[in-house]
């Protein structure tokens, strides 16, 4: 499969980059739009449905001060009234006829015009006041006008009409909306920035652990990655970093282990074959020395076939086929036939096996015996291999609450501090130049723990190296 490019890598990114502001700067973007939007609303309402609404007020009280005239009076009134209007520069104020004619106005431009807005049809024909906003017939400039009638003895005897320019209005409306505009545009423009800047300073640390991770991935186990950050980019690379490590101590670990284990196997082989051979053709001419060629034979054989069952063993622990077979039996019991086991095969080799019993009833625990005693073997024989240069393994039992713990102490020259954290790890075997596969205490360790118990390792005091095990006793 073709590896991804750099530049695919950078349409990733600028992928991330646009879905982040996507999601982000357009809720943004959406909420000021709203918030402007229902600003606008509120200003439109406060400056033209608020001038609307005076209007109508005060047309409507002027024309209820006119309800006492006559049609003949209420003209002499209305031109009194005009000739006496002081607001004349803010508002025009206008009395029409019952045909909608302008009798007098403020402005006497107007007087004798016939406007026909909506405002004066309705007061005429509809004997309510209203408002009306549009562009004035005759000069076409924006302007607000309210009118209502003048009712007398149940007739409309005329209209009294007040009317505004919007200019000024317009131009206060826009010019607030431009500020608003303005501000909403300098927030967006301030959270969109800061959100690039946001995504900048994690899509481009993560671009760079990417190509870590591809260098890593290609083979280059053990690189690091600089951490910058102490975030949780900080604790990516971390994770990185140790998987780095760990990787690379795993290719290490399994280099060494293919060569150990073929080195191991072919040690056996080697003088299988040898002997074999010598017998073959007839080069081992006396009954003994064929006695020891097939003891050899026999011994080596003995000890391939236990280095492949470990190999199985671990494998059935891998991929999940290993079990137990549980059943009460007596812990002290196991452990004595192991010891026994090994006492005459350690003196051969000159090491003095001891055995130091604790309690001297029975240790009652649920259990695989078989399994337990590969345990209580493997721990005995790794005694040997690694601590056999003491002449002397101690084995001890007692409980302790509801615990019966196993020590194995061997006295030879224990291991190195560093190490001890890894030795139970599978295929590791430091600096040891003993033989074996470097597997078999991690399988000790499931067995023990597949029991709910734990084993622990470490060097003893005065010297040596010891395992502990420790299994739940039934009451």
């Amino acid at each position: 499969m073709a590896k991804p490019t750099r530049l695919q890598d950078q349409v990733k990114i600028r992928g991330i980059r646009r879905r982040w502001l996507l999601n982000s700067v357009a809720i943004v973007l959406l909420i000021l739009a709203l918030a402007v939007g229902a600003f606008a609303a509120m200003l439109w309402s406060y400056y033209y449905g608020g001038t609307a609404d005076d209007l109508e007020r005060k047309a409507t009280s002027s024309a209820n001060g006119f309800r006492m005239y006559t049609r003949s009076d209420y003209r002499a009134a209305a031109q009194q009234t005009v000739g006496s209007y002081e607001d004349k520069s803010r508002l025009e104020l206008q009395f029409l006829d019952t045909t909608g004619a302008v009798l007098y106005s403020g402005n006497d431009l107007t007087a004798g015009s016939t406007p026909s807005t909506p405002d004066i049809q309705k007061a005429l024909n509809e004997r309510t006041a209203s408002p009306w906003r549009g562009r004035d017939p005759d000069t076409g400039e924006r302007i607000l006008a309210a009118s209502s009638p003048v009712i007398y003895q149940g007739e409309v005897v005329g209209v009294i009409r007040y009317v505004t320019s919007l200019s000024g209005i317009d131009r206060q409306f826009v010019f607030t909306m431009t500020v608003i505009a303005a501000i909403a545009l300098a927030i967006f423009a301030m959270v969109y920035f800061s959100n690039l800047y946001f995504v900048r300073s994690i899509v481009e640390p993560l671009a760079g652990i990417t190509e870590i991770a591809r260098v890593i991935a290609d083979g280059s186990y053990g690189v690091q990655i600089e951490k910058k950050f102490d975030d949780e980019i900080g604790e990516l690379t971390d994770a990185i970093n140790d998987m780095s490590i760990k990787i690379a101590q795993a290719e290490k670990t399994q280099s060494e282990f293919i060569s150990s284990v073929s080195h191991e196997l072919r040690t056996p082989l080697t003088a299988i074959t040898g002997w074999a051979e010598t017998i073959q053709n007839g080069e081992a001419r006396s009954a003994a020395d064929i006695r020891k060629g097939m003891g050899i034979i026999v011994s080596e054989s003995n000890r391939l076939s236990s280095m492949v069952e470990e190999l199985l063993e671990f494998s059935r622990i891998e991929d999940g086929r290993f079990t137990l077979s549980v059943e009460p039996l007596d812990l002290k019991a196991e452990l004595e036939d192991a010891v026994y086991t090994y006492t005459e095969f350690f003196r051969k080799e000159g090491i003095t096996l001891e055995y130091v019993d604790g309690p001297e009833e029975m240790m009652p625990i649920s259990g695989d015996p078989q399994r337990l005693r590969q345990v209580f073997c493997n721990l005995l024989d790794n005694a040997a291999k690694h601590g056999g240069s003491g002449k002397r393994i101690l084995v001890t039992l007692f409980q302790e609450g509801k615990e019966a713990v196993i020590r194995i102490r061997d006295y030879g020259p224990g291991a190195p501090e560093e190490e001890l954290p890894y030795l139970k790890n599978k295929f590791y075997k430091g600096s040891s130049k003993a033989r074996g596969s470097g597997i078999g205490l991690a399988v000790c360790e499931e067995i023990v723990t597949r029991h709910e118990g734990r084993l622990d390792v470490g060097n003893a005091e005065g010297g040596g190296f010891q395992v502990t095990i420790r299994l739940p006793v039934e009451s």
